[in-house]
């Protein structure tokens, strides 16, 4: 297996130019840029992304969702409040959300504490989803979750390996932001 798995491409897409020299102050405009991108790119449900939480024994546990919203308080995502993820994030209110778009070759990583919208977010959310998904979900059971971002790092992969890495950390009320070229 250890020489299949090798024999296989990685980073096989084209990635667009980055100016690093040319970076917002704020990681939620960029996010934007790159999401609309890779959208325009034609990959597949760009707003598909991994949420990890932290189960009761501290243990990591992962899953795909999509992207509900993003904006200055947090990127958004929604699901049961009595599903594993409602009660993870109950006992352990921080998260990480991983957006992979390969054919662009980029990845997005937020890490932050997570609260909960307003009680009429969350019924707005779940009336905004098909008549068949709202099917047999009881409002008080629907919570919209914010991802407050304490950690956002931009990922742009390079066929030679030198891959770019945009780091945005919240410090107070403001971001600041280093990149390195790994």
């Amino acid at each position: 297996m250890a020489q299949w798995l090798r024999a296989q491409g990685s980073l096989v897409g084209t990635a667009p130019p980055f100016d690093v020299a040319a970076l917002p102050d704020d990681p939620v405009e960029l996010f934007l840029a790159w999401i609309l991108h890779a959208a325009d790119a034609g990959v597949a449900e760009p707003h598909a992304a991994t949420l990890a939480t932290v189960d009761a024994a501290g243990r990591p546990d992962a899953r795909t969702l999509l992207l509900k919203d993003v904006g200055p308080i947090g990127w958004a995502v929604a699901g049961r409040r009595s599903s594993a993820k409602g009660a993870q994030l109950a006992a352990h209110p921080v998260a990480a959300l991983n957006f992979w778009w390969q054919p662009v070759v980029r990845s997005v990583r937020v890490r932050g504490p997570v609260s909960e919208a307003t009680r009429q977010e969350s019924a707005a959310d779940l009336a905004a989803r098909s008549a068949s998904a709202r099917a047999g979900i009881p409002p008080e059971d629907w919570v919209l979750w914010r991802i407050e971002p304490e950690h956002v790092e931009f990922w742009q992969g390079a066929p030679d390996r030198h891959h770019t890495r945009v780091i945005y950390e919240r410090t107070g009320g403001s971001w600041r932001r280093s990149h390195m070229t790994i």
